[in-house]
């Protein structure tokens, strides 16, 4: 399959490292221009020069914002007024005893893992209705429907999440904008390194440690280990494309699968 992004303008929140980079860096080759976002204007900039590497001859625009806020989303509006292409990847996750999350804790997830995305897309889905094309999608996670014990503050917020997507995809309804959702599994990047150390032996190598964690805490992994970024890239890139014009309202999974199944 061939997709072609040419013309088109996106924005990838969070995309200074891990499967926020990977998306950036998959659509940029796909033919986009892509905004790379960061809060450190230093980061970002290194995260550009780093991903140019990676897609020679792609154009890839500096957004260094706070999007967990409004004035941060204001700022990026001013950065790329237009986008085509709209992927909110930026979120938190950890874990933490549910009996002992602070209140300001939880207020702290929904802003940056639910309300970030909503405040992006009540700027960017007008003009994409106006010009009948557009694509906008929510990074998600199997942990939306599959509670962990152990971050229920983090499942929660990816819950919302399929929820905004697929009222979003009604309010969208036959404009030629599609809206969905990417449920990603467990996946492999520096932070969830960290994660699965947190849970199991940290005098393990690492490839011992990660088959620890799914044996121990994602046990009902078909795939049986992490997902690589790529792989989640993969599907935003297809849903970015002309090819995936009748998908819209979804929840598409790149989760490794599930043994016994309740998602859809």
């Amino acid at each position: 399959m061939q997709i072609d992004l040419t013309g088109r303008t996106a924005l990838v929140t969070g995309s200074t490292q891990g499967i926020g980079a990977a998306i950036a860096v998959a659509l940029a080759r796909a033919g986009a221009r892509v905004g790379v976002n960061g809060r450190d204007e230093r980061r970002v900039a290194d995260s550009v020069a780093a991903l140019a590497q990676q897609a020679p001859g792609a154009e890839l625009v500096p957004v260094a914002a706070d999007v967990s806020g409004a004035e941060g989303a204001a700022r990026v509006a001013e950065l790329l007024p237009q986008v085509d292409i709209l992927v909110n990847n930026l979120g938190v996750f950890g874990a933490a005893d549910p009996l002992e999350i602070t209140d300001d804790e939880w207020r702290r997830y929904f802003e940056v893992n639910v309300l970030a995305a909503v405040r992006l897309t009540r700027r960017y889905l007008p003009g994409m209705t106006e010009r009948g094309w557009g694509r906008v999608q929510y990074v998600a996670s199997d942990s939306a429907v599959v509670i962990p014990a152990e971050m229920i503050h983090y499942g929660m917020s990816k819950t919302a999440l399929l929820a905004v997507s697929r009222g979003f995809a009604k309010k969208a309804a036959g404009t030629g904008v599609t809206v969905n959702s990417v449920i990603a599994g467990p996946t492999h990047t520096g932070g969830v390194e960290d994660f699965v150390y947190d849970l199991v032996d940290r005098d393990l190598p690492w490839e011992q440690a990660q088959r620890a964690f799914m044996r121990e805490h994602r046990p009902q992994s078909l795939l049986q280990r992490l997902i690589e970024p790529e792989e989640i890239a993969h599907m935003v890139v297809y849903l970015s494309s002309e090819q995936a014009s009748a998908t819209t309202g979804g929840a598409l999974r790149v989760d490794g699968g599930y043994i016994d199944s309740i998602l859809p």
